[in-house]
């Protein structure tokens, strides 16, 4: 029987049309795009080509795009490089942001808080929503960037980004967003949201790993943070990874089309799913339920593990997890959880639960017929949190 994937905010299958229009870039397309000569040109034409679907997914113009190795590199540019050539303007050496970012945020922010940049966290209450008069007074002795995801990551939570960032901007501050989870999920348009930088992840939407792209609106600037090429307008230097660039751009067409209109059908089952799950005794839910993507429910069963509601899941052929991929595997409680303002022991029984367009309804109702005796069996045990 086929093991069911409900962990889709860590990674998706590679769609078969993606690979198929990466193969040629991996073979008989093999020249350097930076190359003047055919070999060249033609690796340039698929790059540039790619480059203005992945543009379009956004409603950006082509030349705004610059491609990365992934969602968590944009994110570093993005925060890091605009913070830093903000600060060489002028701006106040202050980053705002929130607890609820994604780790590849927080560990710009990090990195700029050791460069002397004050570092402001802005608190969001139990369902993880964030108050904009909270946003306003981080912003208002003025700043150098502010950050917040479009999705959040682990509770699935949308965020009013354009409100946030007529705020930002009104402080000076260039506003980032985090978009990775949030592509293919629900349109976007960055003139709308009135972002200056936007990053953008290709695995999260049926695409390679190792590829992605940051918008940077013109004319903004930004410090790169590597030095020894042109490419990608000096700001990510080396030769383009191109397969995996168009692979991403084939994955934001496909996701511009096939992944919007299937989004009511997946949030669907993420409904039945979630409902299911809340009618085990003690089990509750994380998040805004007023204002989320479609495919994301994170829950937690009183006295029960997390981590071992993840195994248990595992064993039974259903992939799950408990927060962020990229931290998998450590002990401590998701900081997400912890910034809802639930104790440790709480916080480390959630389980995140994520669904893609490749989710049926047969497989919901599998999981929802063996979670039950899941629980039961991790109570009953008595194993420590």
């Amino acid at each position: 029987m086929r093991r069911i994937d409900l962990d889709h905010n860590a990674t998706t299958r590679l769609d078969p049309r993606v690979r198929d229009e990466m193969a040629p870039l991996l073979g008989e397309v093999y020249g350097n795009p930076s190359s003047v000569h055919a070999e060249g040109r033609a690796a340039r034409d698929h790059l540039e080509r790619a480059r203005a679907e992945v543009a379009a997914l956004v409603g950006a113009p082509a030349e705004t795009v610059v491609f990365t190795s992934g969602g968590t590199e944009a994110d570093l540019v993005g925060v890091v490089g605009g913070a830093r050539a903000a600060r060489a303007a002028g701006r106040p050496a202050r980053v705002v942001t929130s607890a609820l970012e994604h780790p590849a945020v927080g560990a710009a922010a990090a990195a700029l808080g050791a460069e002397g940049f004050e570092v402001v966290l802005v608190p969001c209450d139990a369902a993880g929503r964030l108050d904009p008069a909270d946003v306003a007074r981080a912003l208002a002795p003025g700043a150098a960037l502010a950050s917040f995801a479009l999705a959040n990551h682990e509770l699935g939570n949308l965020y009013d980004v354009a409100a946030l960032a007529r705020l930002a901007r009104a402080a000076g501050a260039l506003v980032h967003c985090d978009a990775v989870q949030a592509a293919g999920k629900v349109p976007i348009d960055v003139e709308a949201l009135g972002v200056d930088l936007l990053a953008l992840s290709a695995h999260k939407l049926y695409g390679p790993k190792g590829a992605g792209a940051l918008y940077v609106r013109r004319p903004v600037a930004l410090a790169p943070l590597l030095g020894g090429g042109h490419q990608e307008r000096g700001l990510r230097p080396g030769t383009e990874n191109v397969a995996g660039a168009v692979g991403l751009g084939a994955a934001a067409r496909l996701a511009r089309g096939e992944g919007l209109a299937a989004a009511p059908r997946v949030a669907a089952l993420r409904d039945r799913l979630e409902a299911g799950l809340l009618a085990v005794a003690g089990a509750r839910r994380h998040g805004d339920p007023a204002a989320r993507v479609g495919n994301t429910c994170n829950v937690a069963f009183a006295g029960a593990s997390g981590e071992l509601v993840v195994i248990a899941l595992d064993l039974e052929g259903v992939a799950a997890s408990t927060g962020a991929a990229c931290t998998s595997g450590r002990v401590a409680p998701s900081p997400v959880m912890l910034a809802l303002g639930e104790p440790p022991a709480r916080a480390a029984e959630a389980v995140r639960l994520s669904l893609g367009v490749d989710n049926e309804a047969e497989e919901v109702e599998r999981v929802l017929a063996m979670m039950p005796g899941i629980v039961a069996r991790i109570r009953a045990a008595g194993v420590p949190r």
